[in-house]
């Protein structure tokens, strides 16, 4: 058992990204508000110490016009509840202390001018001296105390940034649940549907990030489609049309069977043979069909063909079986076979392509027939590097009548009075590689030869 798995066996879940997502911007609102909030902190006890330093001055400088009232005795810290923390201590200049405030620590008479720090009692004070021609005056705050109030309106400045920060997460986590909502909607989408439906995502009001996704989703919605589509269709194509050739081997079996004499045995061991290669051929047909439907356009990268050199090979592929045939195989191709006659496709399924249109071209000519290849380049274009590269395989057969010429081109489809024991699906299979390659068919009577003349149209390169 893998160690990622559990007891049951099965592997852990995946991370949510709702979650992971919630995670690390609540872990940033903590990271932004415990930065604040020592920031606040900080600035708060600056501010505050600050503040007291700015109190004792003005104390000082109260006290410079106001000696004679204290010295009768009227105590000026009395109307300030939070200057009862300080201790005041007034000098003459010759060093008699002239006035103190009531408290039990004395600060020594030698000050330092402005502000200093000084232990007097076994504490610590923070003293401001200030020297006029007459006397010169002490006021202190004890350090502990400067900094108790100083912490209080520190923490007082903060519990606001304390308080919203748990309220700004709980919007934060309802603004991403409300985010990943259409996520949620696609996930739900997608979970409740049945097997067999292959029908296209709905794209409406998501968000420009999900579109993407959706829309790669229902591409390949579209392929599985295509695909299914092309299983059935190969799969009742295959039910429907070997049945018959397979309840023909099996009669022409018994036949051999049945057989008398040596010659019998003979005549059926041919219409056996013959039955087989007709089986054969339709189930490499079925196959290539299903191939042409499965693969999408896109599927292989098109190269540069010679459409000229394809032709040729695919002639003499198939001179045997014209020759066995009593069929003339003619190839109207430019000897040198110029660089101007190719096109942009698949190799393989162009040879496909030419080998039908020859042998069903073959099969429909009677014996001493003629059947003729022609590859050119289109003469009536003004521009011959954009001239569209034309295909010709024309045959002296019966052809096919005017009204079933588009017919034809569905599989499994002969025409009345068609020679031979074909499938039906030559036509096709060319159809649908010619559709590949954005080529365009038609299908008329050869003027020369008087059968069928099948036209492509390839573009040009």
């Amino acid at each position: 058992m893998s160690a990622d798995a559990d007891a049951s066996g099965r592997p852990p879940p995946a991370p949510s990204l709702r979650a992971r997502l919630t995670r690390l911007i609540l872990l940033a609102v903590l990271a932004v508000a415990a930065v604040q909030s020592v920031i606040v902190y900080r600035t708060a006890r600056a501010e505050t110490e600050a503040v007291f330093d700015a109190q004792m001055e003005r104390i000082a400088l109260s006290l410079t016009g106001g000696i004679a009232a204290a010295v009768l005795g009227h105590d000026p810290l009395a109307d300030d509840a939070r200057a009862r923390d300080f201790i005041i201590q007034i000098w003459r200049a010759d060093g008699s202390m002239l006035y103190r405030s009531p408290s039990s620590d004395l600060l020594p008479p030698q000050a330092v001018l402005g502000f200093s720090e000084l232990r007097a009692s076994g504490a610590h004070y923070r003293v401001y001296a200030l020297q006029t021609p007459l006397q010169v005056i002490q006021v202190a705050q004890a350090t502990a105390s400067r900094r108790e109030m100083a912490r209080q309106l520190a923490w007082r400045a903060m519990l606001p940034v304390l308080l919203l920060a748990p309220a700004l997460m709980l919007i934060v986590w309802w603004v991403i649940g409300r985010a990943m909502a259409p996520v949620e909607r696609v996930r739900q989408q997608v979970a409740q549907r049945r097997p067999d439906d292959l029908s296209l995502l709905p794209d409406g009001g998501l968000p420009a990030e999900l579109q993407p996704l959706v829309a790669e989703m229902n591409g390949l919605l579209a392929r599985l489609t295509a695909a299914w589509t092309a299983s059935q269709h190969f799969t009742a194509d295959a039910a429907h049309e070997l049945r018959s050739p397979l309840a023909a081997l099996r009669l022409q079996v018994q036949s051999l069977q049945r057989a008398p004499d040596a010659p019998a045995r003979q005549l059926a061991t041919q219409r056996l043979l013959a039955g087989i290669d007709r089986a054969t051929r339709l189930i490499e047909q079925l196959l290539v069909l299903a191939r042409l439907e499965r693969d999408d356009a896109g599927a292989l990268a098109p190269t540069g063909l010679n459409l000229a050199r394809l032709a040729r090979a695919a002639i003499e592929e198939q001179q045997p079986q014209a020759q066995a045939s009593g069929i003339e195989l003619m190839a109207a191709l430019p000897a040198d076979t110029p660089d101007d006659l190719h096109i942009s496709g698949h190799a393989d399924a162009m040879a496909i392509l030419l080998r039908n249109l020859i042998d069903n071209a073959v099969r429909a000519s009677p014996a001493g027939g003629r059947v003729r290849v022609r590859v050119e380049r289109a003469t009536d274009h003004g521009d011959r590097a954009r001239a569209p590269v034309w295909l010709q395989v024309e045959d002296s057969g019966p052809g096919i009548p005017p009204e079933e010429r588009q017919r034809v081109l569905d599989r499994f489809y002969r025409a009345r009075g068609a020679p031979g024991h074909g499938s039906g699906l030559g036509l096709a299979i060319v159809h649908a590689i010619a559709q590949r390659h954005g080529a365009r068919l038609s299908l008329d009577t050869s003027p020369e030869l008087g059968g069928l003349r099948v036209n492509l149209e390839f573009p040009p390169v």
